[in-house]
């Protein structure tokens, strides 16, 4: 007993020590003005004025007009010292503000519960993730810079002290008030992420409150109903419950807020809540922890304390435990009223309440009351919804998303071309966001059914299932759990087929799986917000990394910390232009181009998509199918290509061939095809052939001698309206060209005669040439072989020769109404005559896709080969063919790029680097890569609907006047 006593003596010694020791959190920089301007203050104000210091009542923004009448009395009546905004709008509250301010003689110290961000109480306004989402994050800089940026909103909006971070440790799954608000079950993490985030908070001058003192993570039951119970030992709270306290106050926090607790091992009093305990507030928090901040009690109007007692005495209660300010009275004028009576009968002393005031005085002075300035109201909204916060949210989720299993790595997906995918939707909120950023990856079907049976049967078609599991994101509180229906189901579904789990809820949520054996992937997503799913979408394939790690031990299946990390495997992700050292701002001149493109009729429709860095940051569609019609132009149509075929199919074929050795650039054409060795072209490389530098016509017209020299209709020496052996090339609907025709082209172009003179000259003739030898060597049509070599790994499924037999009118943008030839409109068959008499498959034109698809391409060729985890070509291929072999002899082409002009003329911006390469169809389309500024740019078309006429898209430089925007967009 005696060793007891002297130890209790030491650590109480220890306590005051560091308590006399800790530095007044709400000094300023310049004491020796604050001291005078609080002693000023405070010497003209009456003992009402004194005691309505103390109070902080609560003002809805939206308030009726007896409602803040009510205030203003208080207002002026009492000088009560401050407001805690709850529900309204943030230009309503900032007038009200205003208003509030103006006929208070003291300025108002203005508060709010903006744990995530001003959203928690206010519409119009940025929401952060919730603490819990934040818990999984490594990175505290990003939580740092959390606290910042809600900082800085809280002080636009004329909030000087946000009721944040809750630094409560939530220990306790079944939680119902804390849960997702704390930042996880670990202690040190917890401390981390709250210090990091009052920090930064505090940089932007605005005051931190750490909540709920001593600690609300361990109940089962909610404070705003009853009085919760702590029956943990002093000792377990003081090493876990207090931890993060003592860590903040040493670091400089500004207020705490006592919550309304009952905890038997620091308060002898039953059932005595904690707010109002003399022990925990003054002996502990005070003298113990040697705090010398704010302290605030919890709203006073919880039923956790508001049954204790009578309206007033509650208020006195709470003052004489050593509460600073009585937060949300349940009646102002009557606690004022008796803690003047105690002031009177020497319950409370002058210097007590001077201690307190005076605090609260030096808190309004530290966040610049002292020299009150209004809210300014225009640009507001904008104000507190800027670019950086999508940016640090974005980042914030990146980080968070938690990969829990992944059973023979089947995270992120590999190898497209072997998976056939369906998407589940589980839960009652929605997953549209998810679903639609899957399909920009590959093809993914949401499979539904009413019964189980009947999924199971859909599911049998497909040998990958992702399930999603969606509650609503609207706030911390929401439902979390699975169904009993939805874990039947998905067992179910986990025993027959291969699934990824992707829970967007809290992590309590996995408590409820009983077995984790058949599912072999599982992420933990935390949130159901657009950004969580599009992200989550993005780590399945690949194209972002996995980093967190979970902030609570969950089930009998996973521990807090438990995580596992997943490298990229470099394939596009989508993210917003600044997060690449691109200016929204910028980009949006490039809607104004695009616009007045289609106003001016020089296309019906545009695709236009930018990407930097490998993630895609513009992506938009402007415009119509036609002119006349109705439908608008998607990110899921798909464009006629026309010679962007070139560099997007033939030549990568030719590409693997030359990087297999099978073919060099500097074997002669007539080395393959034999045919050609009696032809002029004999001597003609496929270098020079693929560098137009080889004397070959541009085009040749092979429809026009079919037709009818007299009607100028399909003759019907060549064509029929019906399907035969002998007629079996559809060059157009209910068209069909004599099967043999195709030979004869070949033979057209081999007998062809050479222009006269060497000098770079375009042509189409030489990708015929390359088409007849790649589907020589393969034995196998020029489409199947490269679906089977490049789209379908890539993930490139709405890229495809002859659209017409695969997919629906609707999502094939039509590229002509042919009055010459085919006499149709034109859509889904290739608009190129020479590609549509060669069944729709040329190698100088055929291929449609959407912007989307053409990016991964240009993409892969970017990063040198490489593309979502696969190396589909050397880095030294990619070299080899973007490289001007005759820019000497005038000639700026690469081997089947195009390459900038060498003078001012050209295919470019004249802004690009010598190193980027691309090409440009009939159609109107472009697509360019530019290695040294890491950019992709692709435009797509369909300017030759419905006549071909002037190419005033390309006479107004539409296409290089975008590119150049994007390069005056870049800002590091």
């Amino acid at each position: 007993m005696r060793y007891f006593k002297i130890a209790f003596l030491v650590f109480f010694s220890v306590q005051i020590v560091l308590s006399q020791s800790s530095k007044d959190p709400l000094l300023s920089s310049n004491t020796y003005a604050q001291q005078r301007w609080v002693d000023s203050i405070y010497n003209t104000l009456t003992l009402k004025e004194k005691i309505g210091q103390l109070y902080t009542v609560q003002v809805f923004s939206n308030e009726d007009e007896v409602s803040k009448k009510k205030i203003i009395e208080l207002i002026k009546d009492y000088n009560i010292g401050g407001i805690i905004y709850s529900k309204g709008d943030p230009v309503s509250q900032a007038k009200l503000d205003n208003e509030l301010q103006g006929v208070s003689r003291i300025p108002l110290l203005v508060s709010m519960d903006a744990e995530w961000g001003l959203s928690m109480r206010l519409d119009s306004t940025f929401a952060f993730p919730w603490n819990m989402t934040l818990g999984a994050i490594k990175d505290n800089k990003l939580i740092e810079q959390v606290g910042r940026q809600i900082g800085e909103h809280c002080k636009r909006l004329g909030v000087h002290l946000n009721f944040a971070p809750v630094v409560d440790i939530n220990t306790n799954p079944k939680n119902p008030i804390i849960g997702n608000r704390s930042f996880g079950e670990d202690r040190d993490n917890v401390t981390e992420k709250a210090l990091a985030f009052m920090k930064g908070m505090q940089s932007a001058g605005v005051l931190a409150n750490a909540k709920h003192f001593p600690g609300h993570g361990d109940t089962e039951t909610d404070s705003h109903k009853t009085l919760p119970t702590i029956d943990f030992d002093a000792q377990r709270i003081d090493s876990v419950e207090m931890y993060p306290y003592k860590k903040l106050i040493k670091q400089g926090l500004s207020s705490v807020m006592v919550a309304h607790l009952n905890v038997p091992s620091l308060e002898t009093k039953s059932d005595y809540p904690s707010s109002l305990s003399n022990h925990i507030i003054t002996d502990i928090l005070k003298d113990s922890l040697g705090f010398k901040g704010l302290v605030i009690s919890d709203a006073l109007t919880m039923k956790g304390v508001a049954d204790f007692d009578e309206a007033g005495d509650i208020d006195l209660a709470a003052f004489l435990a050593g509460n600073d300010i009585l937060l949300m009275s349940e009646d102002p004028a009557i606690g004022i009223s008796k803690i003047t009576d105690a002031y009177y009968e020497g319950k409370i002393t002058e210097e007590r309440l001077e201690y307190s005031v005076k605090k609260i005085l030096k808190a309004k002075f530290k966040v610049g009351l002292n020299h009150y300035k209004p809210v300014e109201v225009s640009n507001l909204v904008n104000d507190l919804n800027k670019v950086k916060d999508d940016v640090l949210y974005e980042d914030l989720i990146e980080n968070a998303l938690t990969v829990v299993k992944n059973k023979s790595d089947i995270l992120p997906l590999r190898r497209l071309e072997t998976k056939r995918i369906a998407y589940v939707k589980m839960g009652d909120d929605d997953g549209s966001y998810f679903l639609d950023e899957l399909k920009k990856y590959t093809k993914i079907h949401e499979v539904k059914a009413d019964k189980l049976d009947e999924l199971i049967a859909q599911l049998q078609s497909y040998n990958t299932v992702i399930i999603g599991f969606h509650r609503s994101n609207d706030n911390p509180w929401k439902s979390y759990e699975f169904t009993d229906k939805e874990l039947t189901w998905l067992y179910e579904i986990a025993r027959t087929n291969t699934v990824i789990l992707d829970a967007f809820v809290k992590p309590y949520a996995l408590s409820d799986l009983h077995t984790i054996e058949n599912i072999e992937g599982i992420i933990m997503s935390y949130q159901n917000s657009p950004i969580a799913q599009q992200k989550s979408a993005q780590l399945i394939f690949g194209a972002i990394p996995s980093k967190g790690s979970l902030p609570v031990s969950v089930g009998d299946f996973f521990k807090v910390g438990d995580g596992i990390k997943n490298n990229p495997l470099q394939r596009l992700s989508y993210t917003i232009p600044e997060r690449v050292g691109m200016s929204s701002e910028k980009l949006k001149k490039i809607d104004s181009v695009a616009q007045y493109a289609i106003d001016h009729k020089m296309t019906p429709g545009i695709q236009l998509l930018v990407a930097r860095r490998g993630k895609v940051i513009y992506n938009k569609n402007f415009g119509k199918h036609t002119y006349d019609g109705e439908e608008k132009v998607t990110s899921n149509d798909i464009y006629d290509l026309a010679s962007l075929t070139k560099i997007l199919a033939t030549l990568p074929l030719f590409m693997e061939l030359e990087e297999q050795g099978i073919v060099s650039l500097d074997n002669k054409v007539s080395d393959f095809l034999p045919e050609y060795k009696t032809s002029n072209k004999k001597n003609i490389t496929f270098k020079q052939m693929l560098s137009h530098y080889a004397r070959l016509k541009p085009w040749i017209p092979f429809y026009a001698a079919t037709l009818d020299p007299v009607t100028k209709e399909p003759s019907p020496k060549y064509y029929r309206n019906g399907y035969s052996s002998k007629f079996n090339i559809e060059v157009g609907k209910n068209l069909y060209l004599r099967s043999d025709y195709p030979d004869s082209m070949q033979t057209i172009i081999k007998d062809s005669k050479l222009l006269s003179h060497l000098r770079y000259r375009y042509s189409d003739l030489p990708y015929y040439i390359l088409k007849k030898f790649i589907e020589k060597h393969y034995d196998k049509p020029l489409d199947e072989l490269v679906q089977d070599h490049f789209y379908e790994s890539l993930g490139a499924n709405m890229t495809m020769y002859n659209p017409y037999r695969k997919i629906r009118d609707k999502n094939i943008v039509p590229t002509e109404i042919d009055d010459y030839y085919r006499h149709q409109e034109i859509r889904g068959y290739v608009n190129d005559r020479g590609a549509a008499m060669e069944n729709g498959v040329g190698g100088h034109a055929g291929v449609f896709s959407n912007a989307n698809d053409v990016a991964k391409i240009m993409q892969m060729y970017l990063q040198k080969g490489f593309y979502g985890g696969k190396r589909y070509f050397k880095p030294e291929t990619i070299d080899k063919f973007n490289t001007c072999y005759y820019c000497s002899r005038d000639n700026r082409r690469g081997v089947g790029f195009d390459k900038p002009q060498l003078e001012e003329e050209g295919p470019t911006c004249g802004c690009v680097s010598m190193t980027s390469f691309g090409h440009s169809g009939f159609t109107g389309t472009y697509a360019w890569a530019d290695p040294e500024k890491d950019i992709v740019y692709v435009f797509l078309a369909n300017r030759t609907y419905p006549h071909v006429g002037a190419n005033i898209l390309l006479k107004e430089n539409i296409r290089t006047k975008i590119q150049r925007l994007i390069y005056e967009a870049i800002v590091d």
